[in-house]
């Protein structure tokens, strides 16, 4: 059962929700409400749905919202830019009228440009699409902003930052891969921590710092410490009986190391 502590973190993430007209049984929250709400909520752990059981998913998603969750964290891959397959923008729509929570579609796919439309249709309120994808990075991070979605940009693990420094500040969040990406289950891989704490002095004020990848409770302290601010988690999560457990545990440990952002770059 939930406590009290994360029902009241989960009323106050709900707060400002904008309610569609068009799509009334759909609430969406703006750009900038996702952005306050998840750095006003961190250390917040983000389930990981590539791990969920899709034979159950509506029951999966009532579980998730009822054990805290903030944010559900769509892993979405083509066979091409990774050499696994998981869905795709019509799965994602009817998930959409299930929860208010926000969508991160994490697109590790080929011309992410081509499908943004698609995947800003089927309710998703925060994009991440990789550096390695894009030949040009800066256009496609501006038009998610300009679609009032928040704009992620991943990077992989033999990516280095230096690559993805000039584009931070059309960034609205930067997810380090901790695995390479298209298969979950992975052991997270060390070097992750110093490339955190590299971005966490460089991104711009209000932006989000995601690590995704082997985030458990033996790891979770030490990216912490490092700067991040959301927890991609897949198994922690879905391989324990109780969601709520895990996801408590998780964010309590992630919250005795967790750095504060400053206003400083």
């Amino acid at each position: 059962m939930i406590s009290l502590k994360w029902a009241s973190r989960l009323k106050e993430f709900h707060r400002i929700a904008v309610y569609d007209s068009a799509h009334p049984d759909r609430i969406l929250m703006s750009r900038q409400a996702v952005l306050d709400q998840l750095k006003n909520a961190a250390p917040v752990i983000a389930p990981s749905m590539l791990k969920c059981d899709f034979g159950n998913l509506h029951r999966e998603i009532e579980l998730l919202e009822s054990a805290g969750a903030h944010i559900l964290h769509l892993d979405v891959m083509d066979g091409q830019f990774v050499p696994n397959l998981s869905y795709g923008p019509l799965v994602i729509e009817k998930m959409r009228p299930l929860t208010d929570l926000p969508f991160d579609a994490h697109l590790m796919i080929s011309e992410p440009d081509r499908y943004l439309d698609d995947y800003l249709n089927a309710g998703c309120q925060c994009i991440t699409f990789h550096i390695e994808a894009v030949a040009e990075p800066g256009p496609l991070l501006r038009r998610i902003r300009a679609a009032d979605a928040v704009a992620g940009l991943a990077l992989n693990p033999q990516t280095p930052v230096g690559q993805v420094e000039p584009l931070l500040a059309d960034c609205d969040l930067v997810l380090v891969m901790s695995v390479e990406p298209g298969f979950g289950g992975q052991k997270f891989l060390p070097a992750t921590v110093e490339k955190l704490r590299c971005l966490s002095r460089l991104i711009a004020p209000g932006s989000l710092l995601s690590v995704d990848g082997g985030i458990g409770p033996s790891t979770i302290e030490a990216a912490a410490k490092a700067g991040a601010e959301i927890f991609v988690a897949g198994s922690a999560i879905f391989d324990a009986v109780h969601y709520a457990q895990a996801i408590e545990q998780l964010a309590t440990m992630a919250g005795a190391h967790f750095v504060t952002p400053t206003m400083e770059n």
